[in-house]
């Protein structure tokens, strides 16, 4: 089965439908499943979204992106820069 993937509006907007769903008197279960996510994923999206606005999680989205592509440029890098600092070092 393929996953979704939900867009920051999403994942903000969803936990506040279960919580309208049990104001109403539904269940915490019934109203996950009523969202159409899993309690895992309600729990996670809770722990890591709480309290947070769509924008908020896109711009957060954005630098987890932004620094992951930079984590990759400076592991590319180190091997270069620690070869050049060796050749470096022989020729003295």
């Amino acid at each position: 089965m393929g996953t979704k993937k939900y867009k920051p509006e999403e994942v903000v907007a969803e936990p506040r439908q279960v919580d309208v769903l049990v104001s109403q008197g539904q269940s915490v279960a019934d109203a996950i499943r009523a969202i159409g996510v899993t309690e895992v994923t309600y729990d996670r999206w809770r722990k890591e979204f709480g309290g947070l606005k769509s924008d908020q999680v896109r711009r957060m989205k954005e630098l987890e992106t932004e620094s992951q592509r930079l984590r990759k440029a400076i592991a590319d890098l180190t091997p270069d820069t620690l070869i050049l600092q060796e050749a470096g070092r022989g020729n003295v």
